[in-house]
């Protein structure tokens, strides 16, 4: 079997960054963005060939006992990381390498050419920020900040307009990855929701209702049908999925016992069912 790096599902592709790549020591990363001209597959062939990251673990070892980096891939869509450990690698000439801003990136308006480290800058995709506290040595997912403070500000927003159990399916119904900061996170949404409710004199909500198990997930290969690729947040923070061989979550089909979607201006869902994964 070839070197796997394709992602298919977002849930698997933070989950091979966090728990696999950046936990392990690879700090030192390259984000782009592949355009839509550009062959997917193609530049993963050439990326990984150009920057040896189809050795076999055991001559990537051997080599990091001699002083030399390791190097791992990983794309999801058309988004891709690039990430090395400590060492001397051909990788650490990447602001230079043509292939990079060039052959793979060109016209990418949100390529990073400059080489990042997740110690002190975290990878951005999507809704999440993923970075490595060296300090408690552990890697850390939570939701990006601009993105949770204006999460926290929409659902305060609705603390007085609706009730205790709308509250509740709405905040459960997140699909967010609840790794333990993004839970966290939810929780202090939570919170505010509470102590806006007490000085009006409200019911609190029932913190209970945000997930806590995070799935475990097969990064790579043919997605489960629990692994929907389609889940991930809209705009409104409302999961979407118009797959309708999925089985996701994220379905609001009839049969499946949801109803349609209502929103109010604040682009919050009032009235959906949503069954809750593992």
């Amino acid at each position: 079997m070839g070197y796997q790096c394709e992602a298919t599902s977002l849930a698997g592709f933070v989950q091979q960054l966090a728990v696999s790549y950046v936990r392990n020591g690879y700090w030192f990363y390259v984000t782009g963005r592949i355009p839509s001209h550009k062959d997917p597959q193609a530049v993963d062939a050439k990326l990984i060939d150009r920057y040896d990251i189809g050795l076999s673990k055991w001559a990537k070892s051997r080599r990091f006992r001699e002083g030399r980096a390791k190097v791992q891939y990983i794309r999801y869509g058309r988004f891709f990381v690039l990430l090395a450990t400590r060492g001397v690698h051909r990788f650490f000439n990447a602001v230079d390498d043509p292939l990079l801003p060039g052959e793979s990136c060109r016209d990418a308006s949100d390529v990073e050419t400059r080489i990042r480290d997740a110690r002190a800058r975290p990878i951005r995709f999507s809704a999440y920020a993923i970075s490595y506290a060296p300090d408690a040595k552990t890697v850390c997912v939570r939701i990006q900040q601009e993105h949770f403070k204006q999460l926290k500000e929409r659902f305060v927003a609705l603390a007085l307009k609706r009730n205790a159990v709308d509250l509740e399916t709405m905040l459960g119904g997140l699909r967010y990855i609840p790794y333990a900061p993004v839970y966290q996170q939810l929780r202090q949404i939570g919170n505010a929701i509470n102590r806006t409710r007490k000085a009006a004199g409200h019911e609190p909500i029932a913190l209970s209702c945000i997930r806590r198990k995070r799935p475990i997930v097969k990064p790579f290969g043919l997605p489960q049908r629990s692994e929907c690729r389609n889940t991930e947040p809209t705009e409104n923070n409302i999961p979407a999925c118009d797959d309708t061989t999925c089985n996701c979550p994220a379905q609001r089909r009839p049969e499946h016992g949801r109803t349609d979607a209502e929103q109010d201006g604040a682009g919050m869902v009032t009235s959906v069912s949503f069954q809750r994964g593992a």
